[in-house]
């Protein structure tokens, strides 16, 4: 709120209703994104959400011990880098964003994920916005683990403003991750998550 207060010509810009509704959600935790001109709020993770990373932190640490699962950096994103996106993971060697501050230029990530949320928002952002930005800014993988749908879909080969390839998995099933991550995940324990 002291924001708003140091800057009362915020109130005047005729965007009160859009304030109002980001400094809601942020009371209640949520992230902030900017992405095609655009403020969005992100929710905050649930329980389930953390479990979930934790399973493919240990996956990729296993199989790539050479690579780190970075958990909410900012990432400067799309054509000239004026986006700000925070996936819920960015897979990158190790070391890859010290120093870099709150948002990271993205070339170092070989792969970035989401997990969906339970909000109203995750239909449009998850499965359609977010895989067109991180292809426009040539992020190799995007894996997407939708609890919704029970599904892991890994879109791949990003070309332009979106990616060429996509390969999805039921819960339950093997999916392999291609280069440049070359991984195998067994999903079968995410079946224990989806709430």
């Amino acid at each position: 709120m002291t924001a708003l207060v140091d800057r009362p010509h915020i109130m005047e810009t005729g965007h009160f209703e859009e304030v109002a509704q980001i400094l809601a959600r942020l009371e209640k935790g949520a992230r902030l994104e900017f992405t095609d001109g655009k403020i969005r709020s992100k929710a905050v993770p649930d329980g389930s959400h953390g479990r979930i990373m934790e399973w493919l932190t240990r996956r990729c640490v296993q199989a790539r011990p050479e690579l780190w699962l970075y958990r909410d950096q900012g990432l400067k994103v799309q054509a000239h880098r004026v986006g700000r996106a925070r996936p819920d993971g960015e897979l990158a060697p190790s070391g890859a964003f010290a120093g870099r501050g709150e948002w990271a230029d993205p070339d170092p990530a070989l792969m970035v994920v989401a997990v969906t949320s339970h909000d109203a928002d995750t239909d449009q952002r998850d499965r359609v916005e977010m895989p067109r930005v991180y292809a426009e800014t040539g992020i190799p993988l995007y894996l997407l683990v939708d609890r919704e749908s029970r599904q892991v879909l890994v879109h791949s080969e990003p070309d332009g403003g979106r990616y060429a390839v996509r390969h999805s998995v039921s819960y339950g099933r093997r999916i392999r991750l291609p280069d440049p991550v070359g991984i195998t995940l067994e999903t079968e324990r995410l079946k224990d998550w989806v709430s």
